[in-house]
């Protein structure tokens, strides 16, 4: 496919698969294994505060993590679907809408990043020594310096949760920054544990552009950037050391005779730029990284396709970013990850809000399994699977990342099983 025909194709909506032949791995970043193995440590440090708090992290002994399940109903559904999906191919879900404390995989960089901000002022006024349990965070002295800086993020709702909840738990003031996107009940959640929320008429980008703003002129504020944070990417990047355990736990192998297909959601691209760079670190070749969007909002697919990174907004070609994938409705990528996905990822594919909330009931009936559409993105993947190239391989594991819908309250999320079709309005 040309680029001229990606943009027309893009420009009517319609779904579209780009392979990316300038993915070159790991070479040349200035970062790798040494920072993501920080911030490991830094997330095992805070294990006994989290353990305290959360009882749901017990299984975790106090880590934010999620199960690595197989999916037998949904694998025979999608190859009555999909006739070609390879029989010797396993499909495994990670549930990240299962992860503790906010229910979407924004819990790990969001969490880890407002970790790093809390433990670096504890240090730097004496209330924390290196070799103390991070237990001494739940002490009121702790809670009331905390109380003295304020949290500032910009978010379409599930970033903003992550981090509104662990920083108010941590005693930090918090104030989110809300694009017209946002679910209402996320913001709601938000007011009832005293953050601030903020709704601007504009989309994400101007969102994070408002936060950004209101941090830089008041003191003790810190901005979580998801456009450009390092340690948000850092976060994420945990999350690839720990599903490689729980792969050999399961017993798959991973080499590149019998690779890991693994299917990512994206929006602004934090969570599956910081994962797709974790498991590449650890897999190398041997793993497929695939970025699955909103045929409305591709804006890292367009990014990456037209070199632009964060240059190139989807409404330079003229697209609205209207879509019910509220995670996912961005219209410019990170130019963090627009650069490491272009060195990491084998392809971008897009897909209709439509074919999200089909996958959404057929989940939901097949493994009793219900998730935000945002959620359902990486399943669109099969829809390529001869461009993808999966029949090469006699065998190949395929993991979607399920990244959220753990909090979605009941009633919403009958409105999307009972979607026909959805409608956008209160969004």
């Amino acid at each position: 496919m040309s680029f001229q025909q990606l943009i027309q194709g893009l420009q009517t909506y319609q779904p579209v698969y780009w392979h990316n032949q300038q993915q070159h791995g790991l070479a040349g970043f200035h970062f790798g294994r040494s920072e993501v193995e920080d911030a490991e440590a830094r997330l095992q440090r805070f294990a006994p505060f989290i353990h305290s708090n959360y009882p749901e992290t017990e299984a975790w002994e106090g880590l934010i993590e999620s199960p690595l399940v197989t999916a037998p109903r949904m694998k025979e559904a999608l190859a009555r679907q999909y006739p070609d999906f390879p029989s010797g191919h396993a499909l495994y879900l990670k549930r990240d809408d299962q992860l503790p404390i906010s229910g979407s995989i924004k819990a790990r960089g969001g969490i880890y990043e407002v970790m790093k901000i809390a433990e670096q002022i504890a240090l730097e006024n004496g209330i924390l020594q290196p070799d103390m349990s991070t237990i001494i965070f739940n002490e009121s002295a702790v809670k009331q310096l905390l109380a003295q800086h304020t949290l500032v993020v910009g978010s379409t709702g599930n970033l903003g949760l992550s981090i509104g909840l662990m920083g108010r738990k941590l005693g930090f003031s918090v104030r989110v920054t809300m694009s017209s996107d946002a679910r209402e009940w996320k913001k709601q959640k938000l007011r009832s544990i005293g953050a601030e929320v903020i709704e601007f008429p504009g989309d994400f980008t101007a969102a994070v552009a408002k936060g950004r703003e209101f941090a830089a002129t008041h003191p003790d504020c810190h901005f979580i950037d998801d456009e450009s944070s390092y340690d948000l990417f850092f976060g994420y990047a945990v999350a690839a050391a720990r599903l490689s355990r729980q792969l050999k736990e399961a017993g798959i192998s991973v080499s590149p005779e019998s690779p890991l297909f693994v299917s990512l959601p994206c929006g602004v691209g934090g969570g599956p730029v910081g994962i797709a760079f974790g498991l590449k670190l650890l897999f190398g070749e041997a793993v497929h990284c695939l970025i699955a969007e909103p045929t409305h909002a591709p804006s890292m697919l367009l990014g990456v396709a037209s070199g632009k990174g964060a240059d190139i907004s989807i409404r330079d070609i003229g697209l609205d970013g209207i879509t019910a994938a509220d995670g996912l409705a961005v219209g410019r990528p990170s130019s963090l990850a627009a650069e490491v996905l272009t060195a990491t990822a084998q392809g971008f594919l897009t897909v209709p809000d439509q074919a999200l909330f089909e996958t959404l009931r057929l989940l939901n009936q097949t493994e009793s399994i219900a998730i935000e559409p945002s959620a359902c993105a990486g399943f669109a993947s099969f829809a390529w699977q001869r461009e993808i190239g999966f029949a090469q391989y006699a065998h190949a594991t395929h993991l979607i990342w399920l990244t959220g819908g753990g909090m979605v309250p009941s009633a919403e999320m009958q409105r999307y099983l009972d979607w026909e079709p959805f409608q956008a309005e209160n969004r």
